[in-house]
């Protein structure tokens, strides 16, 4: 007696190879039918004739443990009700564990209001209890962040770091990998992290190697500083032989779109020089960050405190304004999203609120941000180039993610907008760069989605459809799946996406969210 049987679906394993009809099996969670299934009897029988069956989606570049969706949405409908099956954490250098001080947890301060969260734990193990005493909406896994382990150990100190506090910082790392941590991520753009010599990074990535794991980076640019960037990283992978993912590639401002392909170039080269290397992409022309980075890199150099510190010298402000100027934003395409501080800036532009102030853009911004106490996030829309996004898809490198936080429907009444990918990433690639403008076929999006960050992160028995492989399964229409959230109204579930199944257990039913919470804390093993 089966638990569950899929039959009639038209399969797509996941592993890129050409679909085929079966059924599908499931007992204990387990997949243990992957073929006809004939006469045999199981407890509840869905017939899915038409529709696609694939594994269910693993979202490599999450941030639904920074943005601390995790807790008070532990749903996490939006992902769900986009397929996603999975979600890998503690991305950008920013975890929500080791715990080491009071610099660990002012790392979150950039995507989450500090003062409404509680931690409990210190060490990974124990972060991992306390999840695992709570219902999840889907599995659950995670990086250790390097800005986390960094400022827990140095705070927010602005001085060289010693040799003693690199191999202090390795022995937390090793501790967070043994109890289960699926690698290391660094956010090297942000302040903390830009502090960090190549020979610190190698270190911390070099022990990577000996738990099988992979590093993630937030390279140091994405405009100018995009292709040495890019090379940093190929030259960490070659020297410590480790797999790296490059999170949310992108070639940032028109000036610099053409280096995208140079970027992809760079890649391509790596891996046939034995160099494992994969990026992320999100199918969106829009960014979304926090605000602080338009500003110089000087300006934040310290962290939030002495930001805005600076920020108040009117002598420095000066300084601040002409080296923004310099630097060409296109301030009208610049919306506030996120200031939990301020909600009345939230969907404003720059120039609006600067107009309204009577001043100039940049000092709009550096007035927004004193007032917000620096926690201020934006969408930069029409920054990136939509034919890269295409090639990025297309690029046998490339995994599908969306960078981003889970949500639900009801959090629109906070009034804060988020962005679209939160809600419809996955839906969007198939909907619209398979289907409508066939960018790349069915079986690969797929398998970018599902294999390949399985590969990527080491789950061994996720993200293909196969006998003995847990029971994370999405059921779609390929004819109706789209993505229906836009920057105007965000909050918008996909559509076609019929059935989801998450260790056996059917959390998405004809369309519907079944309330059932069936996600586990994933460890590596």
């Amino acid at each position: 007696m089966l638990d569950l049987l899929i039959k009639n679906g038209t399969v797509v394993d996941g592993t890129g190879l050409k679909s085929f009809v079966a059924d599908i099996g499931i007992e204990k969670g387990v997949i243990t039918i992957l073929e006809n299934a004939g006469n045999i009897e199981s407890t509840e029988v869905i017939d899915v004739k038409g529709k696609i069956v694939c594994p269910g989606f693993i979202d490599i570049q999450d941030h639904s443990d920074n943005f601390w969706t995790i807790f008070t949405i532990p749903r996490l409908d939006s992902k769900v009700m986009d397929g996603v099956t999975t979600i890998i954490g503690g991305n950008c250098g920013t975890s929500l564990s080791p715990v080491l001080g009071e610099g660990s947890v002012e790392s979150m301060r950039k995507w989450v209001d500090i003062g409404n969260i509680n931690i409990n734990w210190k060490r990974t193990k124990e972060f991992f209890f306390e999840l695992s005493k709570k219902s999840l909406g889907v599995n659950f896994g995670t990086l250790v962040g390097h800005e986390t382990l960094r400022r827990g150990l140095m705070g927010d100190q602005i001085r060289k770091i010693t040799d003693d506090e690199i191999k202090m910082i390795g022995r937390m790392l090793s501790d967070s990998l043994k109890e289960g941590a699926f690698g290391m991520s660094t956010g090297l753009v942000f302040s903390h992290a830009r502090a960090a010599t190549i020979y610190e990074i190698k270190f911390l990535v070099g022990i990577l190697k000996n738990y099988n794991s992979f590093y993630a980076s937030h390279i140091r640019g994405e405009s100018e500083e995009l292709l040495p960037s890019i090379n940093e990283t190929i030259q960490i992978g070659r020297n410590t032989e480790v797999p790296i993912e490059i999170s949310h590639l992108k070639a940032v401002g028109k000036k610099y779109w053409s280096d995208m392909q140079k970027a992809i170039d760079m890649i391509n080269i790596a891996n046939e020089e034995g160099v494992e290397i994969s990026f992320d992409v999100y199918p969106y022309n829009t960014t979304g960050s926090v605000l602080y980075i338009l500003l110089p890199d000087w300006v934040s150099q310290g962290g939030r405190k002495e930001m805005i510190k600076r920020l108040r010298d009117i002598d420095l402000r000066k300084k601040i304004i002409q080296e923004m100027k310099e630097m060409n934003y296109n301030y009208k395409n610049i919306i506030v999203s996120i200031c939990p501080r301020l909600k009345e800036a939230v969907g404003r532009k720059i120039v609006d609120i600067a107009e309204s102030q009577e001043i100039g853009p940049e000092e709009a911004i550096i007035e927004l941000l004193i007032s917000a106490n620096g926690h201020v996030v934006v969408f930069n829309k029409g920054i990136l180039n939509e034919e890269n996004i295409k090639m990025s898809l297309k690029s046998h490198y490339s995994i599908v993610s969306s960078a981003d936080a889970a949500y639900n429907s009801e959090y629109a009444r906070t009034g804060e907008l988020v962005h679209p990918r939160c809600f419809g990433t996955f839906s969007r690639v198939l909907g619209r760069y398979v289907r409508e403008q066939c960018v790349l076929k069915m079986e690969d999006a797929i398998a970018k989605m599902t294999s390949r960050p399985a590969i990527k992160i080491g789950l061994k028995d996720r993200g293909i459809l196969k006998k003995g492989f847990c029971a994370d399964i999405v059921v779609f229409d390929e004819n109706k799946i789209i993505d229906n959230a836009d920057f105007e109204n965000s909050y918008q579930y996909s559509s076609g996406i019929e059935y989801v199944i998450i260790n056996g257990k059917v959390v998405v039913r004809k369309g519907q969210h079944t309330g059932e919470l069936a996600g586990k804390v994933l460890k590596k093993k």
